[in-house]
This record gives structure tokens, C-alpha cells and sequence, in this order.
């Protein structure tokens, strides 16, 4: 299978070819694995990541018992998390077997509402979630055993659309981007209690109608950069390690120079783990952008635009920075990618069938 970047020019996008590879389920160890959340057939793909090819073999489907779609990955990498998003809006918690990579469950509980996005603090004691829908996060405490506990120790109401939380490598600070609100809420956190206490200043304001929906820390700690879902952007910020507050520096573009389409709808944000590329993926055109950081400044400069899955709202990064895997709502399909080292570009490897409206990828090494 062969994709080919979408370049300055050209006025279509590069359809994805090649035939579907093989998913016949395999019960042998693994080093690597990628966890694809699937909506519509309500389960959760666990798939090994060969790290010397990138192929995917198919270990295990676990069903889910709602409309599975973001998930988490405890900080240990003992437990995954699963928000559910429809009714009763809950949480699944699970053990992954650290031999197979298979998932076996723990507990379902509620959530305060339909959760967008879940995340856990640095050390794995409380889970973070945002509700596009509700206006709302909340933060649930995680038991000893690893399960997600139903009473949460705060649910804060925000401006509209509530779409990610996400704590600094510090673990004293949390960050929420408001969708509707064209903000990023910034919070001091108790990691003791759980408890959120809004900073000074409260929120970081984008461009009005950019539309923040995710980010992401450089690993360097200096810098967040962000996805606006509504004008296709990505922006550059940067971070006040001491008092966790962020800076807007810069914005690019995540759609197609040449893409004549309709309104943008870019959506999930990876770095690599040398912090020397950034990824977007950008719904409309259905490409993910690639762009190169710099360093010292965080500048990031574009690297090309690549044909993707239909409707890409998830892809991640294994943890050697070597490949990519995207998935498409539309396509019920994944990609896997391979990372060029030197320029950040992106080769289609292998294309393979998942489950209904897949939405979310997480890619580990098992501990």
C-alpha cells in the first residue's frame, strides 16, 4: 500500500490503496501494543505493534457494555481506562495482562456525565474527565487496585464544550481546553486530595472561534502546543513550569495548503518521544499534518500533509517514535505509518479492518 503526502498545489487528496492486512486473532506475547477503541461494535481492539515492521496482529476483542471511546492509560501501564458514552454514562476500569497485552475488567462506574475525554494524573491516583456536552470535568479518585471510583472529589462547570484535561509533568497543575469558550482553563492541583483550584490567571484565550480541543507537553517540559478543532489551527505555547501557565506564540495551519473543502475540523495531537516531530490530524481533508519543532524555540514548521483514514479523530505514536496509527469513524479501518527520521514524513505501510467507528488509539510497551 502506497500513500502519497498532499503537497502545495495539489487540489485532490491521495486516495489510500492496497488490500487489507490480516487480523486473524493471535495468543502469542507482546512487547507492544495498540489499544483501538471501536463506538459502534462497542469493543476495544488489542492488537500487537511489531516494532522492527509495524505490522498489527489482532490479540484479543474486548466488549465493551456502552459506546466506547476515549481512553487512558495508567502512568504504571497496569490499567487502562475507558470512558463510555452512552447511557448510563460510566467507566470502565481494566488490568492489562503485562504478558499478552489483554484486558480484563475490573469495575464499570458512573461518570457525572458523557466524557469526551478521560486522563489520569501523573501517578495514577485520579482520573480527569470533560464533557463537550455538559460543560463540566470532574476528577474520580482510582482505588489501590486500580479501579476508577464512583464518587467523584470534583465536577467543576466550565464555558461550553468541555473537551480535554491534562496534567503538567509536575503533576501540580491541570489544564482543560473549553471548545464553545475558545479557552484553556488552567488549575493548581491538590495531587492529595484531587481537588482543582483555578490559577492566576484562570484561562489562556485562542483566536475566537478556533475552537481548543486537545494538547500535548513537549517533552522538554517549555512547551504545549494545541489543537482548535474549528479553524483547523495548531497553536504554540509557552509553559511557565513554575507557576503553570501558558504564553501563545505562534499557530499553523493544519489543513492542506490547496484543500478546497469545507470548514476544518482537526482534532488529536501526538510528539514524538525526542520531541522532535509534531502530528495533527485534520478531519475535513482526512490528512494528517507533520511538522518539525524547533528546539529552542518550539517553532513548528511544516513537514507536509499526508493522506489518511476517513475521518481520522484518532491516531498515536508507538513509544519509539518509528511508526504512526490512525484510524478512521468512517473507513473502519487502521493505517500504520512509518516515521521517516530525518524529515518527519509519513509512508503508508499497511492498511488493516477494526471495529465500528473507531475513534482512539493508545500504543504501549507492557511493563
Amino acid at each position: 500500500m502506497n500513500a502519497k503526502p498532499v503537497i502545495a498545489g495539489a487540489t485532490a487528496l491521495v486516495a489510500l490503496s492496497g488490500i487489507f492486512g490480516a487480523v486473524v486473532p493471535n495468543h502469542a506475547s507482546a512487547a507492544t501494543v495498540a489499544y483501538i477503541s471501536n463506538a459502534d461494535s462497542r469493543d476495544i481492539y488489542v492488537m500487537a505493534l511489531d516494532a522492527q515492521s509495524g505490522g498489527l496482529t489482532l490479540i484479543d476483542k474486548t466488549p465493551t457494555t456502552g459506546t466506547v471511546m476515549p481512553l487512558a492509560i495508567s502512568p504504571d501501564r497496569h490499567h487502562l481506562y475507558a470512558s463510555l458514552r452512552s447511557e448510563p454514562f460510566s467507566v470502565s476500569s481494566f488490568t492489562i495482562d503485562p504478558a499478552t497485552g489483554k484486558l480484563g475488567l475490573l469495575s464499570t462506574v458512573p461518570l457525572p456525565d458523557n466524557m469526551a475525554n478521560i486522563a489520569t494524573d501523573r501517578t495514577g491516583r485520579f482520573l480527569f474527565s470533560a464533557s463537550y456536552t455538559g460543560h463540566k470535568i470532574a476528577v474520580n479518585p482510582i482505588g489501590p487496585q486500580g479501579a476508577v471510583l464512583a464518587e467523584p472529589v470534583d465536577v467543576i462547570a466550565t464555558r461550553k464544550n468541555a473537551h480535554s484535561t491534562q496534567a503538567d509533568p509536575s503533576n501540580r497543575y491541570v489544564f482543560a481546553t473549553n471548545l464553545g469558550g475558545d479557552i484553556v482553563l488552567q488549575y493548581r492541583f491538590d495531587p492529595a486530595s484531587g481537588k482543582l483550584t483555578p490559577n492566576d490567571p484562570p484561562f489562556v484565550e485562542t483566536k475566537q472561534g478556533a475552537g481548543p480541543r486537545h494538547i500535548a507537553f513537549h517533552p522538554t517540559n517549555r512547551f504545549v502546543y494545541g489543537t482548535n478543532e474549528l479553524d483547523g489551527t495548531v497553536n504554540t505555547y509557552r509553559f511557565d513550569a513554575d507557576k503553570g501557565t501558558l504564553t501563545l506564540i505562534g499557530t499553523v495551519s493544519a489543513v492542506p495548503p490547496d484543500f478546497k473543502g469545507a470548514a476544518p475540523a482537526a482534532s488529536d495531537l501526538h510528539i514524538t518521544a525526542d520531541g522532535r516531530f509534531l502530528y495533527a490530524a485534520e478531519r475535513t481533508s482526512n490528512t494528517l499534518a507533520a511538522y518539525r519543532i524547533d528546539a529552542a524555540t518550539g517553532t513548528l514548521t511544516p513537514a507536509g500533509n499526508f493522506a489518511t483514514e476517513t475521518q481520522p479523530r484518532g491516531f498515536n505514536l508507538d513509544p519509539r517514535g518509528k511508526f504512526l496509527v490512525a484510524v478512521g469513524q468512517k473507513s473502519d479501518s487502521a493505517t500504520v505509518y512509518a516515521i521517516d527520521g530525518e524529515t518527519g514524513g509519513l509512508k503508508a505501510l499497511q492498511r488493516y479492518p477494526v471495529g465500528k467507528n473507531p475513534n482512539w488509539v493508545e500504543i504501549i510497551d507492557l511493563p
